[in-house]
């Protein structure tokens, strides 16, 4: 076959052929052979691409889930057999009632933390459909930034824009990422800094901290999984899954040298978005 002389970008269908439905995934070229234009059009299967990624997705939350449960239980377990063994002693050692007392806040304890681990869970999978409206940027981000005390964060302006979204999950999100700064600014004595800009049809609101960096990089956006004490593991899940539902996107960058990180969030500008309102 002679060299393609031109591609288009794919693009993905959803529609029924003899024997199959999709998606589909279109790819459309151009070539010329003896002297001849033609045109070739390629259709891809999906199917089987997206029950793989589905099913690893899957395993990736049943690994994790499991791992948390297990985390709870097997400390359970364990206290209540000793607790067990001390009620059956004969006599009782005297000490007995402290070992239960601190037994049973260790229970107590474990089952607090799986309670709020499923909490999040159902946070997570729960979130209601954006209410959307007008929101003026510079206020938003505004609003946001004087939140959190422990770490003063610099709001460097942009350009006047505005854009239509869901104002209580937009504000959820940007909480998120400017406490995530913030908690890694603290560890450096570092600062913070806000700021948005225009990129094509989009705002770009970027959050950027002097904390230490990424240390796992693969894992930001693994549901549960966390490096804090005490963290959920569902932030920046959470949080791209706003950006998702806005028809925006969301990512991290390490800085390198000096250290820190990037938090870049994409949203369509007013304009662009406010013809799709309804259809969402």
């Amino acid at each position: 076959m002679a060299p393609l002389l031109g591609s288009e970008a794919p693009r993905t269908l959803d529609i029924a052929l003899p024997g199959a439905r999709g998606p589909w995934e279109l790819r459309r070229a151009t070539f010329r052979q003896h002297g001849v234009s033609h045109e070739l059009i390629v259709l891809t299967d999906l199917k089987r691409v997206l029950r793989e990624e589905e099913r690893q997705a899957w395993q990736r939350l049943v690994r994790v889930i499991g791992h948390e449960i297990n985390n709870s239980l097997a400390p359970i377990r364990s206290v209540a057999v000793e607790l067990g063994q001390v009620l059956r002693r004969e006599p009782r050692p005297p000490d007995w009632d402290t070992d239960m007392d601190l037994g049973l806040k260790v229970i107590e304890r474990r089952a607090e933390a799986l309670a709020r681990f499923m909490t999040a869970y159902t946070r997570l999978a729960k979130l209601p459909a954006p209410v959307f409206a007008p929101l003026d940027v510079e206020t938003w981000v505004r609003r946001v930034a004087v939140l959190d005390k422990r770490v003063p964060v610099a709001v460097e302006a942009g350009p006047a824009m505005a854009v239509v979204g869901d104002s209580d999950q937009l504000d959820q999100l940007l909480i998120n990422l400017v406490r995530n700064a913030v908690e890694a600014a603290l560890e450096t004595a570092g600062g913070v800094t806000l700021t948005w800009k225009r990129a094509q049809e989009h705002v770009e609101v970027v959050v950027t901290d002097d904390g230490p960096g990424i240390a796992h990089a693969s894992n930001l956006f693994v549901p549960f999984f966390t490096t804090k004490p005490g963290g959920s593991g569902i932030g920046l899940v959470l949080s791209r899954q706003i950006a998702e539902a806005h028809r925006g996107a969301l990512d991290l960058f390490d800085r390198g040298q000096p250290h820190g990180c990037r938090a870049v969030l994409r949203l369509p500008i007013g304009s662009s978005q406010a013809g799709r309102v309804n259809s969402v």
